[in-house]
């Protein structure tokens, strides 16, 4: 895919590039050619009146022949009887051309006129001049080649050479360019290729340039290392959800066969408590492993305004306690949250204080800036600093929690941090002086 869009991306860029010199050639071409033309007319206009001014004087001066040799397509000179007294050599014995005279109060004129079949173009620049003489007035005229659009076949050629010229350069180092350019794209795309879902720990190349391209490679290799932490994470949990299951399976399978060895001698309703037992504890760790699965795949939640305090007491009043419990429940800290989640959340943090508290435990909610803030310490030997993080490890269990209880499916504090992860809060452990102290920080309802 990244392939196709490179390839695309180059081409459409060349394309582009290539288009717009194109255009911008044609643009200043017309330009060139426009001005050429004005240029080239003005030019040739001058060139007309020159010849039928040189003409004039020669009338003035008496030196006019019957040939006159000029440098422009042709003059004839009209006596004051309409007569023609002169011309160039392609136009003697012909009649007099035109009947175009200059403005009363003007001495000259000029004008292009079409339609002369005598000249190749028919269509000429002409310049009468009124020759003033006492006898009469006579007529100069003066004709000339309009200038075509092109202005010359050679000046076409070469705007069409340079442009063609300019678009081919423009072309060729537009792609060099765009491929130099997109060649990290390139080196990505055939890393991506070589990674797989057995092989995530290769990271596509950064280029060196702090650009768009280093932006994306650096995003891409932080999606590759969330993407290989939430496999590694992914083998992990299914490595350990297997051990767990295995062990009450097994435990059932061993007092069946054994019963089964001795079905004369098997206490049949001991062997069904037994079974009953590890029963549980499958039931108990598929909920767990459904209710993760819920929050992993971001289930929606019913959000509505949960007072902490007051969840406190109502999950306290139905539950038997092996502990003391001590509370310190300030009022107005309010929480908007799913309350069945929350609860879940706070029995999960009960359960396990009771099972790591000698004596007693506390539960705490307070207001702290903009947090609401619950707390469940508890009396017992606490974890060890470098073991805060490792507790909530979904199948994790301390030494100690198994030896308090080995029927736990070490899933309940990973829960409970699900949990708070996903109403925008946190769960972690902080200091005590005894025991373990569990810290829960939700976002406080605003008031």
């Amino acid at each position: 895919m990244i392939a196709r869009y490179a390839g695309s991306v180059r081409s459409r860029l060349t394309l582009i590039a290539t288009v717009g010199v194109a255009a911008l050639c044609v643009l200043v071409n017309s330009l060139v050619l426009v001005g050429l033309h004005k240029a080239a007319v003005d030019y040739r206009t001058q060139e007309v009146t020159s010849a039928a001014l040189r003409v004039v004087h020669l009338v003035k001066r008496g030196d006019l022949t019957s040939v006159i040799v000029t440098d422009v397509e042709g003059i004839q000179v009209i006596n004051l009887d309409g007569e023609v007294v002169a011309s160039t050599a392609n136009l003697m014995g012909k009649d007099r051309l035109l009947t175009l005279m200059p403005d009363e109060d003007s001495a000259s004129r000029t004008e292009v006129v079409c339609g002369l079949t005598v000249f190749d173009p028919p269509c000429q620049v002409v310049t009468v001049f009124r020759v003033y003489e006492i006898e009469g007035d006579w007529l100069v005229y003066a004709f000339g080649d309009t200038v075509p659009w092109y202005v010359h076949p050679w000046v076409l050629a070469f705007l069409i050479g340079i442009s063609a010229a300019l678009t081919v350069l423009t072309w060729f180092g537009t792609s060099r360019t765009v491929e130099r350019t997109l060649a990290p794209v390139e080196a990505i795309r055939q890393k991506l290729d070589e990674i797989t879902a057995t092989d995530l720990g290769q990271r596509v190349p950064v280029p060196p340039n702090p650009d768009e391209l280093h932006a994306l490679a650096r995003t891409a290799n932080r999606t590759l290392d969330r993407l290989e932490a939430a496999v590694e994470q992914q083998r992990r949990f299914a490595s350990d959800a297997s051990h767990d299951l295995r062990s009450p399976i097994t435990a059932m399978r061993a007092q069946v066969e054994e019963a089964l060895l001795h079905p004369g001698d098997a206490d049949w309703e001991e062997i069904a408590r037994a079974l009953l037992a590890s029963l549980d504890r499958l039931q108990a760790i598929v909920t767990d492993l459904l209710t993760l699965a819920r929050l992993d795949a971001g289930e929606p939640q019913t959000v509505e305004t949960v007072d902490l305090a007051q969840l406190v007491t109502d999950e306290l009043r139905g539950r038997a306690h092996g502990k003391e419990v001590k509370l310190d429940l300030r009022p107005d800290v309010v929480v908007d949250g799913d309350r069945l989640r929350l609860a879940r959340l706070l029995t999960n943090l009960l359960d396990n204080a009771e099972r790591h508290a000698e004596t007693a435990l506390t539960v705490s909610v307070y207001n702290e800036g903009s947090d609401a803030v619950l707390e469940v310490l508890d009396d017992g030997a606490g974890i060890p600093p470098d073991q805060r993080e490792f507790v909530f490890r979904r199948f994790t269990r301390l030494d100690a929690s198994r030896n308090r209880d080995a029927g736990g499916t070490g899933l309940g504090l990973a829960i409970a941090r699900e949990i708070a992860q996903t109403h925008g809060g946190s769960l972690g452990l902080a200091d005590s002086d005894t025991g373990a102290r569990f810290v829960l920080r939700l976002p406080a309802k605003a008031g």
